[in-house]
């Protein structure tokens, strides 16, 4: 018996459509490696639908009171709160994520970032007026940008499109936002949920692979494309924007160092780094999976982490004790199993390093020790529960080596010394420095990065200000 597949389609100027040529691609549930949807493969003619709806509702939200844009976003996060559980459901479908942790760390900060922007849209302050030049006065206006491409990853598909859609509605702009070919089922059904809040073409879905994004990207209606994705597909939106010289906000990958002094606390830096290493599968950018451990402690941390990593557990989103699931894909699962096979003959896998099951694309809690700075697992990003250690001998090679590679998004310190932490956190070229923990994220601070971990700001008031424009108007007061 042939199971039919649910039919995802694009939300565009208020109401779900097909792709135009009627082009569908499988979307595969990672848990059991099977289709279970199928969703939009979106063309030119589907971009172009998206982007003229935008474009034409554009003028009119933008001319709404900040105020009424604000009511519309917390309908929205209230929405999101009533509807949890299809969203927990849809999202669980689309990553195999458990389902518990999904409900606890993924619903309440999707819910108070989305009020967080509903207030920030209130909050659109300039410099103050005033003559600069006598007998005229300058007015500094801060505006939304126009239409914003927005492309979403497979990773936190239902966090990163609030990310996005967020700070650009509360701003004034309107939205056209791609979900990952692999992960579109939570961001259809948050088409529908904002589709009966904030008029039509405000904000539109459309599905599809690569190619639909760059047809995103190349528009010419967008002002501004947003992605949070790989480097290369960083690299590759920077070099379309600039034909046209669309603003750019990227959001890229990571290789976080996470650097543990002799005077740690190794026990509770072994249990919060595990689960910061491990959670949703390492594919997180900001994961604590770059280890660099003082020689002094470093077999003892070693043999902690180890053990930690047996002791976590990876499996079927209604199991209560599982810490994570499936990687999102079957490339994604290659990608990982490569860089284990690939190790260097000094490295020595102390935990895990296989596939769990033979169904569906699990990985298991691993720990590799023994590696050098050149090393390509340390040197590249591998996106999985692979966490690697490194021994060093004093703080400056420890600086040194957590620097030394091309990614700059987070990181980490851990010690009990003060002037230590200070003096790390300066000198760590990274966009976040945590101390003494790794990745709590809060609505009210800036997540970005610097060199090849992209630019532009995602939360915070920051992030707010990229989605605006500024415009200076200059007035004469002698009649």
């Amino acid at each position: 018996m042939t199971t039919e597949l649910r039919r995802l389609r694009n939300y565009i100027a208020g109401e779900f459509r097909d792709a135009a040529d009627g082009r569908t691609t499988d979307v595969i549930n990672p848990v059991t490696g099977e289709a279970y949807a199928t969703a939009p493969l979106s063309g030119q003619a589907d971009v172009d639908a998206a982007m003229a709806a935008a474009a034409e509702a554009f003028p009119a939200w933008r001319d709404l009171t900040p105020a009424d844009r604000q009511k519309a976003l917390l309908k929205i996060a209230d929405a999101f709160e009533e509807r949890a559980e299809e969203l927990i459901a849809a999202e669980s479908e689309n990553c195999g994520k458990p389902l518990g942790i999904t409900r606890t760390e993924e619903i309440p900060p999707m819910v108070d970032q989305i009020r967080f922007f509903a207030g920030a849209a209130r909050m659109l302050e300039g410099r103050s007026a005033g003559e600069y030049m006598e007998g005229l006065t300058s007015i500094v206006r801060r505006e939304p940008v126009g239409v914003c491409a927005q492309v979403a990853p497979w990773n936190y598909p239902m966090m990163m499109a609030v990310w996005k859609f967020a700070p650009a509605l509360a701003a004034g702009n309107t939205v056209v936002l791609k979900p990952s070919d692999t992960t579109p089922a939570s961001t259809v059904l948050i088409a529908e949920i904002i589709g009966g809040i904030v008029p039509k073409g405000v904000f539109n879905v459309v599905c599809g692979d690569r190619d639909t994004g760059r047809a995103m990207v190349e528009h010419k209606t967008p002002a501004m494309a947003s992605i949070t994705g790989s480097v290369r597909a960083g690299m590759q939106v920077a070099e379309s924007a600039s034909k046209d010289l669309k603003r750019v906000h990227l959001e890229l990958g990571g290789k976080a160092p996470v650097v543990v002094f002799e005077d740690t606390d190794i026990a509770k830096a072994v249990e919060d780094i595990s689960t910061a290493g491990f959670f949703n599968a390492g594919q997180d950018c900001t994961a604590a999976t770059r280890v660099l451990v003082q020689e002094s402690i470093h077999d003892e941390f070693v043999t902690a982490l180890a053990k930690a990593a047996a002791d976590t557990k990876t499996g079927l989103p209604d199991d209560e004790d599982v810490l994570y699931g499936p990687l999102n894909n079957a490339n994604q699962l290659q990608q990982v199993s490569g860089f284990i096979e690939r190790l260097p003959a000094h490295a020595k896998v102390e935990a895990g390093g296989q596939r769990v099951g033979d169904k569906g694309y699990f990985y298991a809690p691993t720990v590799v020790s023994g590696l050098k700075q050149d090393d390509e697992i340390i040197q590249n990003e591998v996106f999985g529960p692979v966490i690697t250690v490194q021994s060093f001998t004093d703080e400056a090679q420890a600086l040194e080596w957590a620097n030394g590679v091309e990614y700059a998004l987070a990181s980490s310190v851990w010690t009990k010394d003060h002037a230590r932490a200070m003096r790390m956190s300066k000198n760590l070229d990274f966009g976040c420095v945590w101390i003494n923990t790794h990745i709590p994220l809060v609505a009210e601070m800036p997540h970005g990065g610097f060199k090849k971990s992209g630019y532009g700001k995602d939360l915070s008031g920051y992030g707010f200000e990229d989605y605006t424009r500024i415009k200076h108007v200059m007035t004469s007061i002698e009649g």
